[in-house]
């Protein structure tokens, strides 16, 4: 069994930076696909970016301002987040699954999740 827990949220300004944290309780890297999700109230939870071997996907929504990344020897994924928008409140969960695929259904673990809220 895949722990993960994740770090880093917040409460910040639109415009604002946050680098959210995703750590392992073993190595999970070439073995999974790492990816990040999130759920603003009453909503769908939503895919945001995933990574394997360096090979990174993100939604349309983040790209250009999110992006994500590993340390390995830390066992660690992060996601940095910049130029924050109020849409982007949410609860994150960071997921790991060892397919191709990137819906909810196809993630093998999940995180609890950490809340970042950006206010106007």
């Amino acid at each position: 069994q895949v722990q993960l827990v994740e770090s880093g949220g917040g409460l910040v300004q639109a415009g604002a930076s946050l680098r959210l944290s995703c750590a392992a309780s073993e190595r999970t890297f070439n073995m999974y696909w790492m990816a990040w999700f999130r759920q603003a109230p009453g909503k769908e939870r939503e895919f945001v970016a995933r990574i394997r071997s360096g090979i990174t996907n993100y939604a349309d929504s983040v790209k250009g301002r999110f992006t994500i990344s590993t340390d390995n020897a830390k066992n660690t994924v992060y996601l940095q987040m910049n130029s924050l928008k109020v849409e982007d409140t949410a609860v994150y969960y960071c997921a790991a699954s060892r397919t191709i695929l990137r819906t909810q259904g196809a993630m093998d673990y999940w995180g609890k999740g950490t809340l970042v809220t950006v206010s106007s």
